[in-house]
């Protein structure tokens, strides 16, 4: 998502700005009471599809109404929220979004908006990378001298939930928040965590195989990184052509050499894209390097046909076990 350095949106003559800060994953808000438990009017907003995702398995069975900003088929790279995001994140009761510098947009909102906005960013529930650039990936470019001071500080890989760990602790948090936001169904919102955090830890024991009985430990993305969690988590070795949240999409003829070569020299069968990409680098590696191409789907966002077809976190990533399988072999 582009980052903005302000974000004014007005509602009528009322602009929608007030305060709350929130760290860490702790959260701000107000309990539900029995009547509004009885209308449950209670609804959740997130900004991209896995935690949208997380969220409908948490809260299935409460009648809870939840909303994803990010429309299916967009590319969450140029994507911006409008006026009415904005307005139904100040609605909601439960506002669930990545956080990093994708997110900054988010952040302002959060922190200017008034006491009954429950918020959690995803990065504050989990132990955070540091963004890398190992060799052969293309260098991101400076935007001018005003970023100097931001450069020199930490940027943190924001793609938290490519790992199921992750997605556990996440999940297990978004029950914790409901649980006491809308204690009326808190027994339901434990009972599907329960159930789906056992299904997560039934895909994360899949790629723990998978890596274990691989020929290799090195993948190689010839398209943005959105997988470092992913990587860390089972121990692989990457190559990629750009970093996760990259705006550029069009590299170097030297990136794709680099590329070219690892693929040769370490004869890799195939090298990743990710969804709603071009393909155009992946098409460019197979043909000189003679493998094949393979979707890693990053579950930042979705196709309007997956979408529509009901595709979830853990189908997407059941079809990961297999084209990580695959690459590996």
């Amino acid at each position: 998502m582009k980052s903005s350095s302000t974000l004014f949106v007005k509602a009528g003559s009322a602009v929608l700005m007030t305060a709350v800060i929130l760290s860490g994953c702790t959260f701000k808000g107000k309990s539900a009471s029995k009547s509004d438990a009885a209308d449950h009017s209670f609804s959740i907003v997130t900004t991209i599809f896995a935690p949208y995702d997380f969220a409908r398995q948490v809260a299935k069975d409460t009648g809870t109404s939840i909303k994803m900003l990010l429309p299916p088929g967009s590319e969450v790279h140029s994507w911006e929220p409008t006026a009415q995001d904005i307005i139904s994140i100040q609605k909601s009761g439960l506002f669930i979004y990545a956080g990093g510098k994708g997110d900054v947009w988010a952040d302002k909102i959060v922190s200017a908006s008034d006491s009954k906005l429950t918020a959690l960013r995803m990065t504050d529930c989990v132990h955070l990378f540091e963004e890398e650039h190992p060799e052969g990936m293309e260098p991101e470019k400076e935007e001018g001298k005003e970023n100097e001071k931001a450069n020199e500080e930490t940027e943190w890989d924001e793609h938290v939930w490519t790992s199921p760990e992750n997605a556990k602790l996440i999940v297990q948090k978004i029950c914790d928040i409901l649980s006491i936001s809308d204690s009326a169904h808190a027994d339901i919102y434990k009972r599907n965590t329960a159930a789906y955090i056992a299904q997560l830890s039934q895909l994360d024991s899949g790629f723990r195989e998978i890596v274990k009985n691989a020929k290799r430990r090195t993948v190689v993305f010839a398209d943005r990184f959105p997988a470092r969690y992913f990587t860390e988590e089972y121990g692989l070795k990457y190559y990629a052509a750009f970093p996760g949240c990259s705006t550029d999409t069009e590299p170097s003829a030297a990136t794709v050499a680099y590329i070219i070569n690892k693929v040769k020299k370490e004869k890799i069968p195939a090298v990743f894209y990710i969804e709603l990409s071009s393909q155009k680098m992946a098409d460019t590696v197979c043909e000189a390097a003679g493998c094949k191409k393979l979707l890693f789907h990053s579950c930042h966002t979705l196709s309007k046909e997956d979408f529509a077809a009901g595709a979830t976190y853990l189908s997407v990533m059941q079809k990961n076990l297999q084209t990580v399988s695959e690459a590996l072999n």
